[in-house]
């Protein structure tokens, strides 16, 4: 039997792997709505994890989210509704999330749109559309982006039952691989919980600030703590 690339590219069935299923959907989202970029994440407790996106610029505007903890994404992982943030340059949306708005420029995004992935009752993650002029969408456009996510909501749904239930490595070993990296989220956490003596929010919102500090994103600094590379101090 030929060796599996499912992990990227297609298993020896055929099929889109689990890793290139979600950035095939991005560039379909790209393709089909007026942005620049899409970018789709799964959400658990305000940790983000990027599954995959269209273009480097989408994947760094998602991860910049992430690391500050702020930002369309992080509005709709909250609320379970879209979030349409039409202009980062002025207005609103500027004053909503002002750090974001500025780095979002500077990374050349001038509107954000971010969509539940999930169904009434629990948000799983989002879909997140960068444009590079601002503007709004259109009620089709918008009605398009819902079923972008509605999609990929069922894509993932399969790809998390499959591994489930197959002894195929390449779909576990993707998934667990995801949960490991949220693991070490939680864990460096709770080692700044015991450090500095905060409640689980202010430990990540500390986290966050010393990613944000040094230009690093919030999973790396996790390793570190971790690994006991970095020691944050008490304030």
């Amino acid at each position: 039997m030929p060796p599996s690339d499912a992990g990227h590219g297609r298993d020896h069935h055929g099929r889109l792997g689990p890793r290139e299923l979600p950035r095939r959907l991005c560039a379909v989202a790209s393709e089909l709505l007026p942005v620049a970029g899409a970018s789709v994440s799964l959400h658990s407790d305000g940790l983000p994890m990027q599954l995959g996106a269209s273009s480097a610029q989408a994947a760094y505007v998602t991860e910049l989210q992430a690391t500050l903890g702020e930002g369309p994404a992080q509005s709709v992982a909250r609320s379970g509704e879209p979030v349409l943030a039409c202009d980062l340059t002025a207005g609103p949306d500027v004053a909503r999330w002002p750090v974001f708005a500025e780095l979002a420029m500077e990374a050349g995004v001038r509107a954000a749109y971010s969509l539940p992935l999930g169904d009434d009752t629990v948000c799983l993650g989002t879909l997140d559309l960068y444009r590079d002029t601002p503007g709004g969408l259109t009620p089709g456009q918008l009605r398009t982006a819902r079923a972008l996510a509605a999609s990929m909501t069922v894509a993932l749904t399969a790809i998390s039952h499959e591994a489930a239930e197959t002894s195929e490595p390449e779909h576990g070993g993707w998934l667990a691989s995801l949960a490991a990296e949220h693991d070490r989220l939680y864990q460096a956490i709770g080692m700044l919980m015991a450090q500095l003596g905060v409640a689980a929010d202010e430990a990540l919102a500390r986290l966050r600030a010393h990613a944000f500090a040094h230009g690093r994103t919030a999973t790396e600094v996790a390793g570190d703590v971790i690994g006991h590379r970095i020691r944050l101090e008490r304030e």
